[in-house]
């Protein structure tokens, strides 16, 4: 029987008088490629806040490998995040920008920065500043940075966002080599078509509902 990596049970979170997640219960398989899809303001930022701590919730209980947030742990070690726009320091070079965040951890080296920076398809040798980034860059920034640590579960909200037709063909199939490395991904997207290439399961967010489809 496969592990469920990840459950979410009950969950409620009001903001005053707004429920941004109503009553959700869903758990998520280890090793799979899960998609939430919805519009803006549906929810799903929020629930990937909460399952990555960043939100206490109104009620509900959340386990990210066995442990529960808030509780056993207060955020998640072994997780890779994107939500909403990557944040970086301007004016400072993407590979130095990765340099700084590795130090928090000390978990990662030169080498492996410079390794993941081509892997998302950028030069670690640059010296262009991160504001002077194209907005696929900075994506791609920000998908490096959830990276490169080697994590087992990768909480990606709107990944494709700002990428060319040529980057989010790079990233899907990056993502699906992720999958092949026994990764747990988590995928909130607009797009059908990204849901559809790339998900094994799919669940729809809906006024702080979540229902099940595939």
């Amino acid at each position: 029987m496969a592990e469920n990596i990840l459950v979410i049970k009950d969950v409620t979170k009001k903001f005053k008088n707004d429920t941004a997640l109503d009553n959700v219960s869903i758990s998520f398989e280890a090793g799979k490629i899960h998609g939430i899809i919805g519009r803006n303001g549906s929810g799903k930022t929020v629930l990937f806040k909460c399952v990555c701590g960043f939100m206490p919730l109104t009620s509900g209980q959340i386990y990210v490998e066995g442990k529960q947030i808030g509780k056993e742990i207060d955020v998640p070690q072994d997780i890779g995040i994107i939500i909403e726009a990557p944040g970086f320091l301007p004016h400072y070079s993407g590979f130095r920008n990765l340099k700084l965040l590795s130090l928090i951890r000390r978990k990662v080296d030169d080498t492996r920065i410079n390794e993941t920076m081509k892997r998302v398809g950028l030069d670690p040798d640059s010296k262009k500043w991160v504001s002077k980034y194209s907005l696929g860059m900075r994506q791609r920034l920000g998908i490096a940075q959830a990276i490169m640590e080697d994590p087992s579960i990768l909480i990606l909200d709107e990944p494709m966002n700002g990428l060319d037709k040529h980057g989010v063909e790079d990233i899907r199939q990056l993502i699906l080599n992720l999958k092949a490395e026994g990764k747990t991904i988590l995928i909130a997207s607009h797009s059908s078509e990204d849901i559809a290439k790339l998900c094994d399961t799919v669940c729809e967010m809906d006024a702080g509902v979540l229902t099940f489809i595939r």
